[in-house]
């Protein structure tokens, strides 16, 4: 296949079209150009023929003529014009034709029963056009008739085409300016775009891209600026992801490092080798709870392109699973859970975890008790947890939900992150907000009702045979 620009492509469709064009005239002009002038010759002939019967006859009435003079005024514009009587007994007289065309045209006129009459007929590779008209000559019926020769009409048609062509000549090459101009008009967008994107390509998008003008090529550069300010966004996210991370990771591995360096100089920092070992320990699984956090939550992003798993779920088989589990971290804090006989939909492994980041969240900031809920309100179900403790300021509700930012007590900041991405990850999304008793943390899911599924007739046994 042939590979073309846009300045190739701009040139090769005006082309087209005045091809198109072209081959339009060619065909569909002949026809039509020549039955148009082949009607106003009629036309023409009818109105010589009624000037003609305003005057007395006799002045037309000359002796015949001979076939060359015919030929001369068939060369001619003029018409031509002789009379018959209704009678075998007198010839014609006027301008008459070759006796040939005379002959035919009489026995016209004699057969003729309207008033007037249009006829054509072909000599010596030449048309003729004539009107036959029924007339009165000193109180005798006879036939007035006018002809003319098809020159006039050629003339016409070949000055026509000459014009035509002329003008057709004259639209092609204006036509070269607005080619010329849409090529410019449209490649100097493009350039841009172009430039903007090479940018990208080099990762370079600090540039924004606004063009004012063209309502087409402005819903193009917005759509460009808003992937440029997505792209700096997520490298924004990447790089503050790498940094969280590794400040989160680099305090336990000095912690572990210098640890086991005092053991091996001979140092137990704790006092004793198991209290130290236990520190060794602890800050180890601290860090393997981190990185399982951040893999988990890079996972998710790959999990968009992928279908999610529905399953139907009875919230209280989570809720009291999750609660069995964190009760023990907390002797003073009551978990309660309400409504567990609501039904959802959805991945049960990803809302479990989205419970547990709920619950250890609020376990760090709870007084007293917890609660956990599930409520059906149309076509949505609220999963809510909510706690006694603190208020959260205004300030940190818009962020609560971003990855790495720690509240006051906050631990590894991807938590409620996660909760985020999961309820995305459902078409849901998640809102907190400060209640009378406290914090309660919000995640609405859309309603997944199944059709009904068609119910099967039981046969009779009695009657099967």
């Amino acid at each position: 296949m042939i590979k073309v620009n846009l300045t190739q492509r701009i040139w090769l469709a005006f082309i087209s079209l005045i091809v198109l064009l072209a081959l339009s005239v060619i065909i569909i002009y002949p026809i039509s150009i020549k039955d148009t002038l082949t009607e106003e010759t009629y036309r023409m002939i009818e109105r010589e023929q009624d000037r003609i019967l305003t005057y007395p006859l006799f002045d037309f009435i000359d002796p015949p003529q001979d076939s060359g003079q015919f030929f001369e005024n068939a060369e001619t514009d003029s018409v031509g014009h002789f009379f018959i009587e209704d009678t075998l007994s007198k010839g014609a007289k006027g301008d008459l034709p070759p006796a040939d065309i005379l002959r035919e045209m009489a026995t016209n006129a004699f057969k003729q029963e309207s008033v007037r009459g249009r006829y054509e007929l072909q000599f010596d590779g030449a048309t003729a056009f004539y009107v036959i008209k029924k007339a009165n000559i000193i109180g005798l019926p006879a036939y007035h008739i006018s002809y003319m020769w098809d020159s006039y009409r050629d003339q016409m048609v070949n000055k026509l085409w000459e014009r035509l062509l002329y003008l057709f000549l004259l639209t092609s090459v204006l036509s070269l300016l607005p080619a010329i101009w849409l090529k410019h008009y449209l490649r100097q967008p493009l350039i841009i775009l172009g430039n903007h994107l090479e940018q990208i390509a080099n990762r370079d998008w600090k540039d924004p891209l606004q063009w004012k003008g063209d309502e087409d090529f402005q819903r193009l550069s917005d759509q460009f600026e808003r992937m440029r300010r997505n792209l700096n966004h997520y490298d924004r996210a990447q790089k503050t992801f790498i940094q969280h991370a590794s400040h989160e990771l680099k305090t336990p591995i000095m912690v572990v490092k210098s640890y086991a360096q005092s053991v091996k100089d001979g140092i137990l920092p704790k006092g004793n080798l198991e209290e130290t070992m236990d520190v060794i320990i602890e800050e180890s699984n601290r860090m393997e709870r981190r990185v399982i956090d951040m893999l988990y939550f890079t996972k998710l992003d790959s999990l968009k392109e992928e279908t999610l798993t529905q399953e139907e779920i009875i919230f209280g088989s989570l809720a009291f699973n999750i609660e069995e589990r964190f009760r023990a971290q907390r002797d003073d804090v009551k978990i309660y859970v309400e409504n567990s006989d609501v039904r959802l939909k959805g991945d049960p492994k990803q809302l479990e975890v989205l419970l547990e980041n709920l619950i250890e969240n609020a376990l760090r900031y709870a007084l007293t008790s917890i609660w956990i809920r599930a409520e059906l309100k149309e076509d949505t179900i609220i999963l809510s947890v909510e706690n006694d403790g603190e208020k959260i300021p205004e300030q940190d509700m818009s962020q609560l939900f971003n990855p790495f930012y720690k509240g006051n007590k906050g631990k590894f900041g991807l938590g409620l992150a996660i909760v985020k991405r999961i309820s995305e990850l459902h078409n849901g999304h998640p809102e907190v907000e400060n209640t009378d008793l406290g914090v309660k943390i919000k995640v609405f899911l859309p309603h997944v009702v199944e059709a009904p599924k068609p119910k099967v007739k039981k046969k009779n046994k009695k009657n099967e045979k």
